[in-house]
């Protein structure tokens, strides 16, 4: 039997890089995906993968940022698959800049996304996960987060306070059996990393033992093992997936 047969999880920011990876690894192992994203299209192209494999998927415009939007999100899952086991925030934005340039959209923009837009998700299903006393919520976190980096003061604060909210919401939610974890990526190649200029890559490099970025299904392995009943004693966590960058 696979790991995730008859689950079901909501992946925000499913369309592409790692949210799309970790779509694909839960639905090997038999999970079925509600693909969100504000992008529509790509979401329908996920899920179109998703069905490829042999489960079930449906995608569902979301923009994370709307509370209405998040729990239109829930209401459409349930709707079809009829309960949710699984809640990935995967969804997120950068608008790097350093502080004295950074604009207040630059900065709202970014918290408003990676970090309210996971507590919307959140509230929107917690009467669900407490009726069922049983789920995984799983937020995508950042090794910046932890360090912090230059040039990305909006996006280390919104990764930063997702970790304390990862932690708060597992104590909340420990006694109706829902653990909440938070994996945290290091330098993985994605869009959101393409950006970069070949010396920030080196100096990236420079500070990863195993001497290579990440890739998309690096991180969602992780996602798979917080999301399967191997982590039902693992709560409050941020696992890193960085080659070792942060110790």
């Amino acid at each position: 039997m696979k790991l995730l047969e008859n689950k079901t999880a909501i992946v925000t920011g499913g369309a592409r890089g790692i949210g799309e990876a970790i779509c694909l690894k839960l639905a090997l192992e038999g999970c079925q995906i509600v693909v969100s994203d504000i992008d529509l299209e790509g979401a329908n192209q996920c899920a179109a993968k998703v069905k490829a494999l042999g489960v079930d998927a449906i995608a569902v415009k979301t923009d994370v940022t709307q509370f209405q939007d998040a729990e239109n999100l829930f209401k459409t899952g349930l709707d079809k698959f009829n309960k949710i086991d699984i809640l990935v925030n995967n969804a997120g934005i950068t608008r790097d800049n350093l502080i004295m340039r950074m604009s207040e959209s630059e900065w709202d923009s970014v918290i408003s996304v990676n970090l309210k837009g996971t507590y919307n998700c959140i509230k929107a299903g917690t009467r669900m996960f407490f009726k069922q006393r049983a789920g995984k919520i799983i937020n995508m976190a950042s090794v910046v987060g932890i360090m912090g980096n230059t040039g990305q003061a909006n996006y280390s604060a919104s990764k930063a306070g997702v970790i304390g909210l990862t932690k708060s919401i597992a104590k909340e939610f420990g006694s109706r059996n829902i653990q909440v974890n938070a994996v945290a990526p290091g330098y993985i190649e994605t869009e959101m990393t393409k950006h970069l200029s070949e010396a920030a890559k080196e100096t990236f490099l420079t500070m990863i033992p195993l001497k290579k970025p990440g890739l998309p299904e690096d991180v969602a392995a992780v996602t798979l093992f917080l999301s399967s009943p191997m982590s039902d004693y693992v709560t409050g966590q941020v696992i890193n997936v960085d080659g070792g960058m942060v110790m």
